[in-house]
């Protein structure tokens, strides 16, 4: 008999989604006696291999910002919030009310601005920015930043002093075009409410919504007219078990298919398998937020290295954790 079983086993340094794998054989033999007697003897040899699929150590390593010290110098954050990655693995990090982007090599104990000003000054020029949101890496380094303050998307060119107004109101650029709700707030699935973090999956040419305020993550094929739910509640319930979510901010997707959700309120970080909605905690715990190597406080958004490390930016930690994959 061959049967293939998926479990989650925890320990108090790693969370491992594993594949078991067991195997039965049964072996009979008869023997006949001179009374003419018949008897069996039945062996059995059991074979159990396990394979480790996903793991990542629970105690993470701060690669960026001081654990609980907001400030504005180059070693600072005050409350991170979005996070970029190149191929080196240099970070661009969103520094919200500092007003600024900060880039930050591996390994090294200082960032560096690359938009906004370093000071932190908040302004509507076009060599500065007001609470910089979400963040975008092309492969030439140059840096697209949602401007949220100042109702624009900034465009950075690799080592320029100054943006341009790609979208937004300022300087006249060009109107959108709606590809997802536009039907007004709400929690049906025609509908978001407050949608905060997007991932494009060029697999399905589909978008990947955190939709926040109704407490779920959710698909958006483009030219659809209707989402279909990933994982949360699909009627904007909130909660705390492996089914719910408590305002989703940041969402990513590894190369499975695989979903991650930075699941704000509840202080942690969940994995969902593709095509399954019960998730599984890999980073911070259920509803403990601190500021401890395990414990995680409002993250906002994450990202995977090539090696499937696992970023976070523990927004009101003022630091960037690293949670190594094993």
């Amino acid at each position: 008999m061959n049967s293939t079983i998926s479990s989650l086993v925890s320990t108090t340094t790693t969370t491992t989604i594993t594949s078991v794998t067991s195997t039965t054989t049964t072996t009979s033999t008869a023997s006949t006696t001179s009374s003419t007697v018949s008897s069996s003897t039945t062996s059995t040899t059991s074979t159990t291999t396990t394979t480790s699929l996903f793991c990542w150590n629970s105690t993470a390593i701060t690669v960026a910002g001081i654990t609980s010290s907001a400030g504005t110098a180059a070693n600072q954050f005050d409350r991170p919030f979005a996070i970029a990655l190149d191929s080196s693995n240099t970070l661009y990090i969103s520094d919200q009310n500092n007003n600024r982007v900060q880039k930050w090599l591996a390994g090294a104990s200082n960032g560096t601005t690359v938009a906004g000003e370093a000071s932190g000054m908040q302004g509507i020029d076009s060599s500065s920015l007001y609470i910089p949101s979400g963040i975008l890496l092309d492969s030439s380094g140059n840096i697209y930043v949602a401007d949220t303050g100042n109702f624009r998307v900034q465009y950075w060119v690799q080592g320029a002093s100054n943006g341009t107004t790609v979208a937004g109101i300022t300087a006249g650029a060009s109107s959108g075009t709606v590809a997802a709700g536009g039907n007004g707030l709400g929690t049906a699935n025609t509908q978001l409410k407050y949608p905060v973090g997007v991932y494009f999956d060029a697999s399905s040419n589909s978008l990947i919504i955190a939709n926040t305020g109704a407490n779920n993550v959710v698909r958006w094929v483009l030219g659809a007219s209707s989402w279909t739910l990933i994982a949360g509640s699909m009627n904007g319930t909130k909660g705390s078990n492996a089914t719910l979510l408590n305002y989703p901010v940041g969402v990513t997707m590894d190369s499975m298919g695989n979903i991650y959700v930075a699941d704000r309120n509840n202080h942690r970080i969940q994995f969902f398998l593709a095509g399954q909605s019960t998730g599984i905690t890999i980073a911070g715990v259920t509803n403990s937020s601190g500021d401890s190597a395990k414990l995680l406080y409002n993250p906002y958004s994450i990202i995977l290295d090539a090696q499937l490390n696992l970023y976070v930016a523990d927004t009101y930690n003022h630091r960037i954790q690293k949670f190594i994959h094993c």
